[in-house]
């Protein structure tokens, strides 16, 4: 059997490299396909475009799919993954959820319940598996001058946001009044497309927002692991801060990711700036503790298996 692992934006290729090491490390024939996405948010159509392509190619010449993070759901079809997400579990053969919610979601639509494996989230290993690399080779904190756990980390990108005049300025003053009321900097590794349109909408920040390029995975993840609260319209930032035991307040309406609410890791505060400065409020000061609701960082080693027992 040869397995296709088909990817193409960052998150796709952390949250695979898992199941690329469990592939390498039992000498597999594996090969990669990647989608050739550029580090642009226009881009990003196009590559989900590509990826559901991948899925509805293999189904159509009866090769078997596999969808990792299967059952995902927002339910908000004005994210341009959303309609994707659906179309590609509905086609595969095996659906490698990350939690019981999410197989319920899929049993709810109709799928069978031998096609739907519960593995947790290969996120948990990728986090777990590069936490302690970051730690030794990245050096962002000493670059930016931040103390750990005395500054806030903040992502925005989705279009639903950046686009709008209105919720983008919404977000950027909410994070102005954060970081005069808690006397801290927000970092704020800044997406191409969201540069462009505060530079288009004419929004001015203060200097307590310090606007940076976007930087590598291990950077990254060492200023998720050091951060006071992490702010975001990722999902994927969502479940990285509750692996790491970060606060995150998530700068939409809906997400995805309701474990991480559930377990009070997460609180969702869209864009409305008073709203944002109530939910830091909670998440800084209410010192939760919770448990990873996302597995126990074998979800490579399962997929594996599973793959390869259906071979």
């Amino acid at each position: 059997m040869s397995i296709a692992i088909v990817l193409g934006t960052r998150p796709e290729i952390i949250k695979m490299s898992p199941v690329i090491r469990e592939c390498e490390h039992k000498n597999l024939d594996y090969f990669i396909l990647h989608t050739g996405q550029h580090y642009s948010y226009e881009m990003d159509r196009v590559f989900f475009e590509q990826v559901l392509a991948g899925a509805l190619a293999a189904s159509k010449l009866h090769i078997k799919v596999g969808h990792v993070e299967a059952g995902l759901r927002s339910y908000d079809r004005r994210m341009p993954e959303e309609t994707n997400r659906v179309l590609a579990d509905h086609c595969s053969d095996y659906l490698f959820s990350p939690t019981k919610k999410a197989k319920d979601i899929l049993l709810g639509e109709g799928i069978p319940e031998d096609m739907i494996y519960v593995t947790g989230n290969t996120i948990v290993d990728a986090v777990r598996q590069n936490v302690k690399i970051a730690a030794e080779r990245a050096s962002i904190l000493n670059e930016l001058n931040i103390e750990a756990g005395n500054y806030l980390l903040t992502t925005a990108h989705r279009q639903e946001n950046v686009d709008d005049r209105v919720r983008l300025t919404g977000i950027l003053t909410g994070l102005e009044s954060l970081a005069e009321e808690f006397d801290m900097p927000v970092i704020f590794p800044i997406h191409p497309r969201s540069r462009k349109r505060i530079q288009e909408f004419g929004i001015s920040t203060n200097g307590s927002i310090t606007l940076i390029e976007p930087v590598d995975f291990l950077s990254f993840l060492q200023l998720e692991k050091n951060a006071g609260l992490i702010l975001t319209d990722s999902g994927g930032v969502q479940k990285e801060s509750c692996i790491l035991g970060v606060p995150c307040v998530t700068l939409r309406d809906n997400t995805e990711r309701p474990e991480t609410v559930e377990v009070g890791a997460n609180v969702l505060a869209g864009t409305k700036p008073e709203r944002i400065l109530e939910c830091a409020r909670e998440m800084i000061d209410g010192g939760q503790e919770w448990e990873n609701p996302f597995g126990d960082g074998m979800a490579g080693e399962r997929i594996r298996r599973i793959m390869t027992m259906g071979s």
